[in-house]
């Protein structure tokens, strides 16, 4: 079940809030779990057992690390706990993909071949494995007391907002908030608001230009002409952050609605002057959950500059894995970790001296280049893709073939993508309510009152639009089942 589905806007949503807000305080994480379990195997059927065991897993050795009577006790369950959960994510996640190079090695050797059948990827298990190490690390550290309700551990694990798209909720972040949360109008209207903006983000835009995208893509090397190539690739760029963003908006807002405080996820990252700013701002919680709970621990910048070049190349090769189980994806850290590097070892210093325009164009070029190898099938079709944006592509202009794909409702929402895509509209609004404050009390209250009308009328368009390209059927793609 995904948000932007009929079903979980128009029945599950609607009958979570009305039994959540109807039962007693003390009742509403119960309420919360079962929904959310219900949720998940609503998707996955069976495979809610696999979370379930994860869950009893974390519980237990939660409990083996608080009860250690030694440092070294409590390491050996912390060392237990995290080869516990790397060994689920690593059986349903890359079981096939090692197997598959393990074939291609005894291929070459002419030994035989281990044959294994197609291990079905859980939705989501990246996410919830994620937090789950969160759990036992931060117990381990003494960030957080240990979770004595398995119920409300299993809430944190399961809790459906982030499930399976993020953002990666860590537990020190909400581990009060299980137990104590503030509920009030403002908040669900908040919540409201941020879900609404998501909402439109996936629907509008997102899949707008995610259909011409996965058409180019789809096409034969030989048809992949440059024009075609940078127009795939400039809606595969707002697509990815349109898509991720939005699901992040929609799992802080349903969050919100129901207490929780969910840190961001995307700050403007296509704003950025460079690919270290890019990380600061991109995905938020992947880099800094790598940032806290590998990178720091592995020495992070405070070693050697070899051992510290060393340390981001080893997360962002993670990351890259984290993502899917390809060499693309691994190629994609690694692409991105050697920018991070190359910054640091001095080219991030001369950039700051540049125009900003340029800083821009670089950070851009180099992200556009990046999703290349994120978004193709096979590394083949990534070097024919990049080959055809640089003009080695069969015919160097395509310009018959662009028209094909390219209409004015299409080049609508690449337009209003690239505006979204910045902070362009939030510090506008922020400079016309800093206007606004100026004003009498009077016309102040006027104007605030003006201001929102028009936002939750344009929210309420954006809903009833988002309803009728449900009801039309249009292309809803969900491009998280490979993480």
């Amino acid at each position: 079940m995904l948000f932007s589905e009929p079903a979980f806007l128009l029945f599950f949503l609607p009958l979570l809030f009305a039994i959540y807000f109807a039962v007693p305080k003390v009742l509403r994480n119960t309420v919360l779990l079962i929904f959310s379990l219900g949720f998940y195997a609503y998707g996955e059927k069976m495979f809610v057992l696999l979370m379930l065991f994860s869950i009893a897993l974390n519980y237990g050795l939660g409990l083996a690390i608080d009860r250690a009577a030694t440092p070294a006790a409590k390491k050996f369950w912390l060392i237990a706990g995290i080869v516990g959960d790397l060994g689920l994510l690593i059986a349903f996640k890359y079981a096939n993909f090692l197997v598959d190079n393990l074939n291609s090695a005894l291929s070459v050797v002419q030994l035989p071949t281990v044959h294994l059948d197609p291990v079905h990827l859980p939705i989501g298990i990246s996410f919830f494995t994620f937090q789950a190490m969160s759990y036992i690390i931060d117990l381990y550290r003494g960030e957080v007391k240990v979770q004595r309700n398995p119920f409300d551990l299993a809430l944190y694990i399961s809790l459906f907002p982030q499930l399976i798209a993020g953002p990666i909720v860590r537990y020190h972040d909400i581990s009060e908030q299980l137990q104590r949360r503030r509920h009030s109008f403002m908040n669900f209207a908040y919540g409201a608001e941020r879900f609404l903006i998501g909402l439109g983000k996936k629907m509008i835009i997102a899949n707008a230009v995610a259909y011409p995208c996965d058409q180019i893509f789809a096409l034969p090397d030989d048809e992949i002409t440059t024009s075609l190539a940078w127009l795939g690739m400039v809606c595969y760029t707002l697509q990815i952050y349109f898509d991720f963003s939005g699901y992040s908006d929609m799992a802080i807002g349903l969050g919100r609605m129901f207490g929780f405080k969910f840190l961001e996820n995307f700050n403007y990252p296509y704003i950025s002057q460079s690919i270290t700013e890019f990380w600061r701002r991109w995905h938020i919680s992947l880099s800094s959950w790598y940032r806290d709970y590998l990178y720091i621990p592995l020495g992070g910048n405070r070693v050697s500059p070899r051992r510290t070049y060393f340390n981001l190349f080893t997360v962002f090769f993670l990351c890259g894995l984290w993502h899917g189980s390809s060499w693309n994806f691994v190629i994609w850290g690694m692409y991105h970790g050697l920018f991070l590097i190359i910054e640091r070892l001095g080219f991030g210093a001369m950039l700051k001296k540049g125009p900003r325009a340029v800083r821009h164009i670089y950070c851009m070029l180099a992200a556009v280049i990046g999703w290349v190898f994120f978004r193709a099938e096979t590394l083949p079709q990534s070097l024919t893709f990049i080959a055809a944006m640089f003009g080695f592509g069969s015919d160097p202009s395509g310009a018959r073939l662009l028209g094909h794909y390219l209409d004015t409702e299409l080049l609508v929402m690449i337009v209003i993508g690239m505006i979204g895509a910045t902070n362009i509209v939030p510090a506008g609004t922020a400079r016309l309510k800093s206007y606004v404050a100026g004003k009498e009390k009077a016309q102040r209250a006027t104007w605030e009152n003006l201001f929102a009308l028009l936002k939750w009328a344009a929210l309420t368009a954006i809903f009833f639009w988002c309803l009728m390209m449900m009801a039309a059927g249009s292309y809803n793609p969900f491009i998280y089942f490979r993480f």
